[in-house]
């Protein structure tokens, strides 16, 4: 057919085929549009890793851009362990997980109900899984699963049951409490392991605010029926709080701590005097098409869902698929160079900031202040403690409820 239209508009002239003006002036626009889409979508990993009897956990599995990495992961053959909220006999999780071993061909993908606005659960997964002899193999450890509450209600200030703010505990404090009690499994890998940690940030971080950690000292709180601030155990907020002020402050919480969680992780002395060096990588894979930005574009509300749907065609050109958003995540789980850093000579051990499937710099320095990494670590662990201590009351009192 196009040899048949060619060969007419060759010997009888281009005005004897139907619509070919129309078709060649709209060509130039559709390949504009495609070149935006191919530069929007973001660079591609090109790094590969044989991830064959590699033990992985995941936060943020089962949807969006950790969907896409955990199921990219599953195709090479690592063993995944899927950390979610949901209970393990939910019909959700169960056929997802049998989907998902059905399309990789790998078996080796289990979960666990880890709620991560529960500091009680976390700690119930943690201690359990280092409570092992000999130490369990986990060669990476993924943190993807973040959550951004919309303005409803007053402010939109929500917290969890243990009286923390919502965006706070999962976005941030889950993260620092699960990694400091795993701590001693990720250390006690054998030397010769390359064990990663990947922390999911975004560009947003430039916007937080942690002035009300690094210009104030931990002190005791109200009841969680009481504590509406962001925080627990700060006298006084950020500066400005609002969903997406709190959301910012946790992803720039986030990365600091990720700095000061390898700093933690080489500073420890191995009993065997091994230069084992666990490596932290901080990825930000960019906006992307994923259920949380369609909230947050949305506002949470059916009628900007209705507008969201309506614009979905220039949403679609111009954010990432959430394969898209992975690559970055992908890169930084396999790239060769990370595994080398610090065991050829290299000074950089760890603490790299991936975007776009390169290692580039902050934008913010003061997340490589140690006074600031710090304090937040020594207020990250008192309000740690005060949370933990509020949840006991709020389930002894729910106990208490349920038996009368």
């Amino acid at each position: 057919m196009p040899v048949y239209i060619a060969a007419q508009a060759l010997f009888d002239g281009f005005e004897s085929v139907p619509y070919l003006w129309p078709l060649l002036k709209t060509l130039p626009w559709i390949g504009a549009l495609l070149l935006l889409k191919l530069y929007f979508a973001g660079a591609r990993n090109a790094s590969e890793r044989n991830m064959h009897g590699k033990v992985v956990i995941v936060t943020g599995g089962t949807s969006g851009i950790g969907e896409a990495f955990t199921r990219e992961l599953a195709q090479r053959g690592a063993q995944i362990v899927l950390l979610t909220q949901h209970s393990l006999g939910d019909p959700f999780i169960v056929e997802y997980i049998d989907d998902l071993r059905r399309d990789t061909n790998n078996q080796l993908i289990t979960a666990e109900q880890v709620d991560l606005a529960s500091l009680h659960n976390i700690r119930t997964f943690a201690t359990k899984w280092i409570d092992n002899a000999p130490p369990r193999r986990l060669d990476m450890v993924v943190l993807c699963a973040n959550t951004q509450t919309t303005k409803t209600g007053k402010d939109g200030i929500r917290s969890t049951v243990e009286g923390v703010e919502v965006n706070w505990q999962v976005n941030y404090l889950a993260n620092f409490h699960l990694l400091s009690i795993l701590s001693p499994a990720l250390r006690a890998q054998p030397p010769d392991r390359d064990v990663r940690i990947l922390f999911g940030t975004c560009s947003s971080y430039l916007g937080g605010d942690l002035l009300h950690i690094t210009q104030t000292s931990p002190s005791r709180t109200k009841s969680s029926k009481e504590n509406t601030k962001p925080t627990s155990t700060s006298t006084r907020s950020p500066t400005h709080f609002s969903p997406g002020n709190a959301y910012a402050t946790s992803k720039l919480a986030l990365t600091t701590f990720a700095l000061a969680f390898q700093k933690h992780l080489s500073s420890i002395k191995r009993p065997d005097n091994a230069p084992a060096y666990p490596r932290v990588l901080i990825v930000d894979p960019g906006l992307c098409r994923t259920p949380g930005t369609r909230r947050w574009l949305s506002f949470g509300t059916l009628f900007g869902l209705f507008l969201y749907l309506l614009s979905w065609p220039l949403w679609w050109l111009l954010l990432k698929s959430p394969e898209g958003g992975a690559q970055s995540f992908l890169y930084a789980a396999m790239e060769e160079k990370f595994s080398k850093a610090g065991v050829e000579g290299e000074a950089k051990v760890g603490g790299w900031f991936i975007k776009e499937c390169k290692d580039r710099d902050f934008m913010r320095e003061d997340v490589k202040d140690e006074e600031v990494q710090r304090k937040l670590w020594e207020y990250s662990e008192k309000m740690v403690e005060e949370a933990e201590k509020r949840g006991v009351v709020e389930r002894a009192r729910r106990k208490k409820e349920a038996e009368e």
